[in-house]
């Protein structure tokens, strides 16, 4: 029961602290002042909570770090019959989410200042998960010329990228690793050969025959991979690769890193979590780019998380209407939405004996904020005072009809996943409560 709160303070108390960074993982209990974190630690409040102070009480539960999702598809501006910033921010709050990073891929595209800072400001004004975005790495994303990354680094971008789009041009790219190391900027590459994808709609082999269906061979992904981690060489630039889902091309990048290169990747839920039989009955939910993979690669993406190589998982959330998953399997559109079920499926590697609580919530929360060199991820002294409770043993069946998303279009519809957050805190504000 929460105490009258006249002083801006607020106690979690009764809570299991969960921390990647330090370590911990106690009982314990956490202060917030405003808008940010006053202490923390197993023997806060051991005499009781004093006079003035709100309590909440976890009742056991996991109290960590808001989760960081360093790859989200917005839609606004330009297509907000699919998601909006509000809609986005609301599924956000809900799977645990508090800083998500947009990609550029919206309309008006985002390679201009104005654009990175209304979704800044449209972020801001709804108060719920905070928004960073990415810029376009090429203008209007065509490949062909780079844009202002300087400009657009100070007024707000993370880091640049030509988001479901490889850079595809292999001078194009050199020039923007050289170009982005002048000012210390990350490239984010979604790796994947545009000409050997081609008009492909899943995972080439035995199933995509059966089925009937053109396929994307992972070598797609590989020789991207192998291409960049040259152009990295050469260039001293930093790389990052979003979404991998091939053995193949985890190991170009374990090589990388073996040799010093300035490289980093991520992951999505549907790659550890699901392979390509899920498209079977021509399932259009199941309809991702990159395509779903087979059963050694699924598997290949856990010991990629287990070992490092993979350094974070993001949601890869693609929200798509009705209109364009209700259709023939090669008609329908890519993508699936993942927000609400980020945390639940990150946590299936936990409840398969797979990799260890904290080990598993740094891969969505300080590992992924130090990639992007955001303050954010830890329950530290001073940081900011975003949060979440959950009860990761609380099984549920997944029901997109019940989501906050905009979309409904998730890979795991039906699915049984454990794992319910309770609360989500931004800035020492509860923005939501289940």
């Amino acid at each position: 029961m929460a105490k009258p709160n006249s002083s801006g303070l607020v106690a979690y108390v009764n809570a299991r602290l969960l921390d990647p960074v330090t370590g911990l993982d106690a009982k314990g209990a956490l202060l917030t002042n405003g808008e940010t974190i006053a202490d923390v630690g197993p023997g806060l409040f051991q005499g009781g909570v004093p006079s003035g102070i709100e309590v909440i009480d976890c009742a056991g539960q996991c109290l960590a770090p808001g989760l960081v999702d360093m790859r989200v598809q917005l839609r606004e501006p330009g297509e907000e019959h699919k998601e909006t910033l509000k809609s986005a921010g609301e599924a956000a709050v809900a799977g645990g989410v508090t800083s998500m990073v947009c990609l550029p891929n919206t309309d008006p595209i985002i390679d201009e200042v104005a654009t990175v800072e209304f979704v800044a400001r449209r972020a801001r004004k709804n108060g719920l998960a905070k928004v960073y975005p990415y810029a376009a790495a090429t203008k209007k994303l065509e490949g062909r010329e780079l844009s202002e990354m300087g400009f657009l680094q100070e007024a707000g971008a993370l880091a640049f990228t030509d988001g479901i789009k490889a850079i595809a041009d292999t001078q194009i790219m050199r020039r923007a690793l050289s170009y982005a190391a002048n000012f210390g900027a990350l490239i984010v590459q979604h790796p994947e050969d545009p000409s050997l994808a081609g008009s492909g709609v899943m995972n080439a082999g035995e199933q995509a025959t059966r089925m009937g269906l053109s396929g994307i061979p992972p070598e797609a992904e590989v020789i991207m991979l192998e291409r960049d981690m040259r152009l990295v060489a050469m260039t001293g630039g930093r790389y990052h690769a979003a979404h991998v889902s091939t053995a193949e091309g985890i190991e170009v990048i374990r090589k990388a890193k073996a040799r010093g290169l300035s490289v980093t990747c991520d992951t999505a839920p549907p790659y550890f979590c699901l392979n390509e039989l899920e498209v079977n009955n021509y399932r259009t939910f199941a309809k991702l780019s990159p395509p779903l993979r087979g059963e050694a690669d699924r598997r290949a993406v856990i010991e990629g998380l287990r070992d490092g190589t993979i350094d974070a998982v993001a949601s890869d959330h693609a929200p798509q209407d009705e209109d364009a998953k209700r259709q023939t399997f090669t008609a329908a559109e890519f993508g699936g939405i993942g927000l609400e079920t980020l945390l639940a499926a990150t946590l299936s590697l936990v409840h398969g004996d797979q990799m260890s609580m904290l080990d598993a919530l740094a891969l969505l929360t300080s590992k992924p904020a130090g990639v992007l060199g955001l303050a954010a991820g830890r329950l530290k002294v001073g940081a900011a005072a975003d949060l979440v409770v959950f009860n990761p043993s609380r099984g549920w069946q997944v029901d997109p009809s019940t989501f906050k998303s905009k979309s409904k279009n998730s890979p795991f519809d039906g699915r049984p996943l454990q794992g319910v957050v309770l609360r989500t805190v931004v800035d020492g504000r509860s923005v939501y409560c289940a």
